[in-house]
């Protein structure tokens, strides 16, 4: 935890219970998503348990579309690094009431109502007009890759050796009216933008 994200829960949450709720959120990611990955498959499967972790704690607008199954979609661009990790170990969990599908899509020209769109490092050189497609729609963009957020991505991926760690562009998220969690800020990596940015 750093220093600025202690200020900031400090600043939003005070009292025992908030603190104790972000200890129990902290054991919670620890024990659903090990901090470190063995092998590209390890990889994988811990980032999917964060995008399911994202959907819990992240707070879309009312009006956004969920299709005719009430589900909330998740989708990944262009090549798919999960090669199954997804559907192993997030496909049909719910979030509220809504339950999680994936959709894996070559472009965005046919995309679906996704609500979370996974883009991966390689279309990194896409980025920006990838982002730019998306402007101001509600959906939570999580990528990997430098230039990622800079581009207008919401929450990016990064590797310390082989620990896994996230960083959130907070003014890209609430242009797009999507409300992060404190919970979520908190546990991230860095906070660009947004009410109280970095």
């Amino acid at each position: 935890m750093t220093a600025a994200n202690f200020e900031f829960f400090a600043r939003t949450r005070t009292g025992a219970f908030a603190r104790w709720s972000v200890i129990l959120l902290a054991i919670m990611f620890c024990v659903v998503c090990p901090a470190s990955a063995q092998s590209p498959s390890d990889e994988y499967h811990v980032k999917a348990a964060f995008l399911f972790h994202f959907a819990q704690l992240v707070e879309w607008p009312s009006d956004t579309p969920y299709g005719a199954t009430n589900s909330l979609l998740v989708c990944t661009l262009g090549n798919d690094p999960f090669h199954g990790a997804l559907e192993e170990t997030i496909a049909g969990k719910q979030v509220g009431n809504r339950t999680l599908r994936i959709r894996h899509l070559g472009t965005l020209q046919d995309r679906p109502a996704c609500n979370v769109l996974f883009v991966g490092a390689s279309e990194s050189k896409r980025f920006s007009s990838t982002i730019a497609q998306l402007r101001n729609l509600p959906v939570l963009t999580v990528g990997e890759g430098d230039g990622f957020l800079e581009a207008g991505g919401m929450i990016r991926f990064c590797m310390d050796g082989k620990k896994i760690h996230f960083e959130v562009n907070r003014g890209a998220a609430e242009s797009a009216r999507l409300k992060i969690s404190a919970q979520l800020l908190l546990l991230a990596k860095s906070v660009f933008g947004g009410n109280g940015g970095r």
